[in-house]
């Protein structure tokens, strides 16, 4: 095989729960750049069963696009032969419900949570989280374990030297419930034991004869701090060994491949922190799906993911009515409708899940939702990435009354740098500024922030190659894959409505110098035209903060995109108006000032 390093046209696949999405990329004048891509219907389920239909399929729409020979019969070609072939091929796979794991731990807040950052950072959709002081009964533990057949459970519990008692007890219950894989019948549950390290031989002892039992180096060895990697490590490799050697014709497509398959929301993950590390920014990054709506984050070097399994646009858009409610979507609605309406759209929705919009009406309602949907998982998404609990630490008395219950979140809006969209009512959007607007809404970033989108959903293909080759991921990225869409200038504080917020200075290579004043309480947009980077010098009046202090002047340069600069001086947390004939009125004037719908809706 070559040298995946030195590779020059690259195949990259993402096997989705309904489709399989194939890209081609090559190395052309001193640089890699996608060529094409092709899909087709994923055939993990009947009545194919063999996930490498879907492949071929797929490859074989980049074959007549390219115009370059692939295939020979149901082999990929390889290496690459002049125009036939391709150097490496490499996957990524959430087909037939991705990775499914199941977490448990001694306290809730602590080692069980910790265990579940580990899962969820593997790419690991978690179904449970079990600990010591859930307040269930032993016997419902066990036919929880029982119920929901799990592809993994990963095991922690105890700092190393602490108490073996409790995780040792933990490991009974698994032993009991007898667990059993989702997929294929003849092998056993894999079980990864990752807790105090003074309990491995009690927790083999349980274990060992009735699962496939890994032990790991403990996920908490002090309570000061996390070891998640060699557990993230292990569930990778037990994903591939066991989980995806038992799905249908998986077997033959990690002989194809030349690095491991990843899931896919652990291939999105890596590629939002080489973003983060290659800048040395903080960054957040959302794929909203059908079914899920799943968040990253990288502050201060820490990442985080978390999978809001409820909420999506067309499965679970009735999960997102009923955690929502009928006003916080009636509420982003230029115009009046009744509740009885509102809820037959969403529910044709959900019984139709492959429609689109077929009207403007219909694609605000989508776009109303997608807010709510997007605004709900970031919600959860904070309360999840928190401080260590359980570490004492010394604080102020003004920090103890600002502190969080259950730890300090390390999301912080003030010092995001980029916020990254992904999936189809984002990444789709007909117009950008609708795009950059329900991030804005939903996300409410704060101070100065660069927006983006995944132009087509290749985040997965470049996270999983960024393994192997890193300078062609990241030159695909920035060329083809991320579109920046402008900026967003959020100051915070209080003034009256209508007073002066900010004053914002925009310079940018070919364009005039634009002076921006903006009142409290509006949305705007300065054009930038075609310049890639644009100089901006804000001044926040003295209530107000972009990230220096109450009114310190900031001078940033941002990613230039369609939408341009946008200056929201609505307020953080956002408020809009409890009368229905001003909200409207001033949505239509939001709407109107970013070109986000046609005049006429």
């Amino acid at each position: 095989m070559i040298d995946p390093s030195k590779a020059r046209v690259i195949l990259a696949t993402d096997c989705g729960s309904t489709t399989t999405k194939a890209i081609l990329i090559e190395h052309r004048s001193g640089a890699y750049r996608l060529v094409v891509r092709g899909e087709a219907p994923t055939t993990v389920e009947a009545p194919f069963e063999d996930v490498t239909r879907g492949v071929l399929n797929a490859v074989r729409e980049v074959e007549e696009q390219s115009g370059r020979e692939i295939l020979d019969g149901d082999r990929i070609v390889s290496p690459a032969d002049g125009g036939r072939g391709v150097d490496i091929y490499v996957s990524t796979s959430s087909a037939g419900g991705g990775l499914q794991m199941m977490v448990a731990g001694v306290v809730r807040s602590m080692t069980a949570e910790s265990a579940e950052r580990a899962a969820l950072g593997a790419g690991a959709i978690v179904m449970e989280a079990l600990a010591s002081n859930d307040g269930r009964l032993p016997h419902e533990r066990i036919e929880r374990i029982r119920q929901l057949r799990p592809d993994m459970i990963l095991l922690s519990g105890g700092v190393d030297g602490g108490t073996k008692s409790h995780v040792v007890e933990m490991a009974e219950l698994i032993s009991a419930a007898d667990p059993r894989p989702r997929l294929g019948s003849g092998y056993n549950l894999p079980v990864i034991y990752a807790g105090n390290v003074d309990a491995r031989e009690d927790v083999a002892r349980i274990l060992a004869e009735g699962t496939e039992l890994s032990q790991v180096d403990n996920l908490r060895p002090v309570l000061e701090a996390e070891n998640l990697g060699p557990a993230r490590e292990r569930i990778h490799t037990l994903f591939m060994e066991h989980v995806m050697a038992q799905a249908p014709g998986y077997r033959d497509l990690m002989e194809w491949t030349h690095v491991p398959i990843m899931p896919t929301p652990g291939a999105v993950g890596r590629m939002v922190r080489v973003v983060a590390d290659r800048g040395d920014i903080d960054v957040v990054g959302v794929d909203i799906g059908g079914a899920t709506t799943d968040v990253f984050s990288v502050f201060g070097g820490a990442f985080n993911r978390t999978v809001s399994a409820n909420l999506g646009m067309s499965y679970s858009i009735s999960n997102v009515l009923t955690e929502a409610g009928l006003e916080a979507i009636g509420r982003w609605l230029p115009f009046e409708m009744s509740d009885a309406d509102l809820k037959d759209r969403l529910g044709n929705k959900m019984i139709r899940p492959t429609s689109i919009p077929q009207t403007m009406e219909e694609l605000v309602i989508e776009q109303a939702v997608a807010r709510e949907a997007l605004r709900l998982a970031f919600e959860q998404h904070r309360n999840f990435a928190v401080e260590l609990k359980g570490v004492q630490q010394h604080r102020t008395i003004s920090d103890t009354f600002e502190q969080q219950t259950g730890g300090q979140t390390l999301v912080d809006l003030m010092n995001l740098d980029l916020i990254i969209g992904s999936g189809g009512v984002l990444s789709h959007a007909p117009r950008r500024s609708q795009a950059a607007l329900m991030m804005v809404d939903a996300f409410q970033p704060e101070g100065i922030t660069n927006l983006a989108v995944d132009s087509i959903f290749m985040m997965p293909h470049l996270g999983v190659l960024s393994t192997v080759h890193e300078t062609a991921a990241l030159e695909v990225f920035d060329r083809d894959c991320l579109v920046p869409l402008g900026s967003c200038v959020a100051p915070v504080g209080t003034g009256s409505a209508g007073a002066t917020c900010v004053k914002v200075k925009a310079t940018a290579e070919g364009m005039e110098t634009v002076v921006y004043e903006a009142p409290v309480g509006e949305l705007a947009a300065i054009p930038a035209g075609e310049a890639e980077e644009v100089i901006l010098e804000v001044a926040p009046s003295r209530g107000f903060d972009v990230g220096a202090g109450r009114g310190v002047s900031v001078t940033r340069t941002v990613r230039n995109g369609p939408v341009g600069v946008i200056i929201d001086t609505r307020g953080r947390p956002l408020h809009l108006a409890a009368d229905a004939d001003e909200r409207v009125a001033a949505l239509r004037r939001d709407y109107q000032a970013l070109d986000t719908y046609p005049e006429s809706l």
